[in-house]
């Protein structure tokens, strides 16, 4: 699988194209790559992406990772990189 992540510089490149990412979909990213391995819940995901008040609003969750999975996975209906764990949440897995 070939994405790498400069947390740094804040780019993403797949295949060694960059990929465009909104400043939402970047937070999202940069969070699961800080956690790689770790199951993040919904709950954390929401507070520490789109804040406190938005704890309860799932859906934005699952708008963003759709998006986020349409832009570095190779096939976003079976995802490599973004894996959902049901009923509790998403884990970042990297090609390590």
């Amino acid at each position: 699988k070939d994405l790498h992540i400069d947390l740094v510089a804040r780019v993403v490149k797949k295949n060694n194209e960059i990929v465009k990412l909104t400043a939402t979909e970047y937070s999202l990213l940069a969070l699961f790559v800080k956690n790689e391995g770790r199951v993040l819940t919904h709950y954390y995901l929401l507070r520490e992406v789109w804040g406190p008040g938005y704890i309860t609003q799932s859906q934005y969750l699952r708008v963003f990772i759709a998006q986020l999975r349409k832009k570095i996975e190779d096939d976003p209906n079976r995802p490599y990189f973004i894996v959902t764990e049901s009923g509790v949440g998403y884990r970042f897995v990297s090609t390590a």
